[in-house]
C-alpha cells in the first residue's frame, strides 16, 4: 500500500488541527521535517538548520524536506536541486532539476525552471524542472509565465485552485495545457501552516479535506 507523505499524513492529524485552533505560533525558520540524503551548499543538513537567501538546497533518491526562508514555505520532492536568491522583499528561487511545491508571503517572487521564468505575488506554485520541458500548476493567485524559447507568447493569468497547469517546452509547442499531478491540498494547506497561513481554497482550518492530485509519494 503506497504511503502518503509526512506531511500529508501530518496535516490528516486531529493534534495537528487542535494546535492550530489554539492560535497560530510564531514563524519557526529552516528545515521543518526531511527524510533521506537532504544537503545544504553541498553539508548534509538536520532539521532545524536555518536555509539563507544564497544557499542551494539538495535532496537525494527518496528524499524530501520541508522548510521556512523568511515569509516562504517549501517542499522540496527528491533528486532536487533548488537555489534561494534575492532577498524577503524580492525572492528569486531557481529549480535546477527536480520538483518543489512553494508557498510565498506579498513581494515580488520569480521562479526559474529549465524551460521557464514565473513571476508571482503572494501565492502557491508546484515546479517540476527536467531536460527540455518543466511543468507549472500556479495552485492559486496571480502569476506572469514566461517560456524562455518564446518570451512573446508570455500570459498572465489568475487561477483559484490549480485551474491552468502548463507543460513549458523548450522547442514546437512551448505553452500545453496540463493535468494537475503530483501535489495535494493537504500538502498546501500544511506548509502555509507553517508560515501562520491557510490556503484561499479554505474557509477555515475546521473545514479540511483531504484532496489529491496525481498519485502519492511514497
Amino acid at each position: 500500500m503506497k504511503r502518503r507523505t509526512l506531511l500529508a499524513a501530518a496535516a490528516a492529524s486531529p493534534l495537528f488541527w487542535a494546535l492550530q485552533a489554539l492560535g497560530a505560533p510564531a514563524i519557526v525558520q529552516g528545515i521543518r521535517s526531511l527524510k533521506g540524503s537532504v544537503s545544504i551548499n553541498g553539508k548534509p543538513a538536520r532539521q532545524g538548520d536555518l536555509v539563507h537567501d544564497g544557499d542551494v538546497v539538495e535532496t537525494g533518491p527518496d528524499s524530501q524536506v520541508s522548510y521556512v526562508v523568511g515569509k516562504d514555505a517549501f517542499l522540496q520532492r527528491e533528486n532536487s536541486r533548488v537555489e534561494i536568491g534575492g532577498n524577503a522583499a524580492k525572492r528569486v528561487l531557481r529549480l535546477a532539476t527536480g520538483a518543489l511545491l512553494g508557498v510565498f508571503g506579498k513581494g515580488d517572487i520569480t521562479l526559474h525552471t529549465s524551460t521557464a521564468t514565473i513571476g508571482i505575488r503572494g501565492t502557491g506554485c508546484y515546479l517540476e524542472s527536467e531536460a527540455g520541458r518543466s511543468y507549472v500548476c500556479l495552485c492559486y493567485g496571480k502569476a506572469e509565465l514566461t517560456p524562455t524559447a518564446a518570451p512573446d507568447k508570455a500570459i498572465r493569468y489568475q487561477t483559484h485552485h490549480h485551474d491552468s497547469p502548463y507543460w513549458v517546452n523548450d522547442d514546437g509547442d512551448v505553452l500545453i495545457p496540463a493535468k494537475t499531478i503530483n501535489h495535494t491540498d493537504a500538502e498546501l494547506t500544511l506548509i502555509e501552516a507553517l508560515v501562520g497561513r491557510k490556503p484561499p481554497f479554505r474557509k477555515s482550518y475546521g473545514d479540511y479535506e483531504y484532496s489529491a492530485y496525481g498519485h502519492e509519494h511514497d
